[in-house]
């Protein structure tokens, strides 16, 4: 047999096995034409020692594959030197799982189930100076280590896995379920303790991203009624470095969070409406009032569907409302879906009674209020969502004002907030604006208020005494000249005197109130209204 020849970590598997510094310290030491260079990496127990080179490769070094390797480190070299190296094709050596293994912690609860654990570490903020620390503490006790976190599940994963000898210096990075910057490596002490620190970021060191995944087990999932993750997050605790928080149906789609370092960990909304969300563990102290406290969000990943937020229908005996209930069902229809719930609420008196029984109506923590007045765009989206990573809030859609041509919120349909509604008992002048509100720009349909003068009146003076109240503002003076001030001399446009009238008898009963809330207040209760413009006008509500 030939001499055999070792560097570094002793392979203990020969007794005749010499150490030398280097393949060319070994040809000086050799005393066989050929000599064998092997590593401790390698398990030889089947390997063949009996090979010798056929003449006309006698002068080429010898390098045979392993299971993972085209070289595994393991060569028969000529002791007079060698033009070349010849590559064995047959795997006939296989690498050992003889390498140290460490696991890092994350606070998850599933420390310890990583086989043959050398030693325990906690996770350090980011993987960049967990690895650094790692390193500097094994100093040389080891010469390659395998890094595992408690996240991961190994139960399939083969330890014997090793890199090609030119990258053998390099940190390789295995997958997590398919997430490139994964939670597993496997590093070369000595240069990685030597030359990490120079790199800022860990992906600028010496990186090799290896195509074998390791699976991350189940994050834990938080179910909760909130209408907010921001308030779910500040009163639920979990364990591990992220969870799933979920109101309404877990998604059956999940992205993997790189854990790598703050800004790689990120919230991440998973539909449009963000009824499920993953929140990592690093971003709670972020977080006051809502999700986008935290300045790290992607929202790349929306793979699922939100359920869709019913719709109801609120009418109090308006001339139109049983034209625009079926148009309503006709425009959903229409929309290529079933998915939005209908409900209707009719003959509730006043305005916060007829609210709350909307609110009731709904089996949704949201719901679509669409008024009688409402000719909704059959283009609408009804996929719509609330965002439910920020504070509750009602979402006012534009309407058109087929009198006057003003297109903004007013008689607007409506995305209420159940919560909100219910706890709201009307002690502001308008109803939706005296809680946390969002104007959506998207038209949701036309408002044909001037059916009949009764309903053209009522609902001109209610929108002007608001005007008048929210002035000085330049947008709310543009639209109170507007509801006092327009021509529609070229077209013929029905009741557009007792829109004017309504708007008339509204700043002048502003002005006589001098602006007094409470008098303003009875401008909701529809009996006082109907008295007051049969007084002013001589206008019934069969009108």
């Amino acid at each position: 047999m030939f001499d055999v020849f070792y560097s570094g970590v002793k392979p203990n598997q020969f007794a005749h096995e010499r150490e030398a510094d280097s393949i060319e310290h070994a040809q000086k030491l050799c005393r066989t034409r050929y000599f064998w260079w092997i590593t401790y990496l390698c398990d030889y127990s089947t390997f063949d020692w009996d090979f010798q080179p056929v003449p006309w490769q006698a002068h080429q070094r010898h390098a045979w594959p392993s299971q993972w390797q085209k070289d595994s480190g393991t060569y028969l070299v000529p002791k007079t030197g060698f033009e070349d190296t010849n590559y064995r094709q047959t795997p006939d050596i296989k690498t050992r799982a003889a390498t140290a293994v460490y696991e890092i912690d994350h606070m998850d609860g599933w420390a310890g189930t990583v086989p043959n654990t050398t030693k325990r570490i906690r996770y350090f903020d980011n993987y960049r100076d967990t690895l650094i620390r790692l390193a500097n503490s094994i100093g040389s006790e080891h010469e390659y280590v395998w890094i595992c976190s408690s996240i991961c599940d190994y139960s399939n994963f083969d330890f014997t896995w090793h890199p090609d000898r030119w990258q053998a210096t390099m940190l390789h990075v295995f997958a997590s379920s398919g997430e490139r910057f994964g939670d597993t490596f496997f590093m070369h002490v000595p240069t990685f303790a030597h030359g990490a620190e120079r790199a800022e970021l860990l992906e600028w060191y010496d990186v090799n991203f290896v195509d074998i995944s390791v699976p991350r087990k189940p994050m834990p999932i938080i179910e909760h009624d909130y209408d907010s993750h921001a308030d779910a997050v500040k009163h639920i605790e979990f364990t591990g470095p992220l969870a799933l928080f979920v109101n309404g149906t877990a998604p059956s789609l999940t992205p993997v969070v790189p854990l790598w370092r703050e800004q790689t960990k990120t919230i991440v909304p998973l539909t449009q409406g963000a009824s499920s969300v993953i929140v990592p563990r690093a971003s709670i102290p972020y977080i006051k009032t809502q999700l986008y406290d935290y300045p790290y969000i992607d929202k790349t990943k929306r793979l699922n569907q939100d359920p869709r937020i019913d719709i109801v229908f609120i009418s109090n005996g308006e001339s139109t409302a049983d034209f625009n209930f079926n148009h309503l069902e006709w425009a959903v229809s229409m929309s290529g879906n079933d998915l939005n719930c209908i409900h209707r609420v009719q003959n509730v008196n006043g305005r916060v009674a007829a609210y709350h029984a909307a609110a009731r109506a709904s089996t949704t923590p949201w719901f679509f209020a669409v008024f009688a007045k409402l000719q909704v765009d059959q283009t609408f989206n009804w996929a719509w969502q609330p965002d439910r990573m920020q504070q509750p809030k009602h979402y006012i859609f534009h309407a058109q004002n087929p009198v006057n041509g003003l297109e903004y919120g007013h008689q607007g349909m409506i995305a209420y907030n159940k919560k909100l509604v219910l706890e709201n008992l009307g002690t502001g002048l308008d109803f939706t604006l005296d809680q946390a509100h969002e104007v959506i720009p998207v038209l949701s349909g036309i408002a044909y208020y001037n059916k009949d003068k009764w309903t053209t009146w009522r609902t001109a003076f209610r929108e002007v005494l608001k005007l008048r109240a929210s002035l000085p503002d330049v947008e709310s003076e543009y639209r109170l000249n507007r509801w006092l001030n327009f021509d529609n001399a070229d077209q013929h446009v029905v009741n557009e005197e007792w829109s004017r009238w309504g708007a008339e008898d509204a700043v002048e009963y502003y002005e006589a109130v001098k602006g007094n809330p409470a008098e303003l207040k009875k401008s909701y209760e529809w009996a006082w209204l109907a008295s007051y413009v049969f007084v002013k006008r001589g206008l019934t509500t069969d009108q």
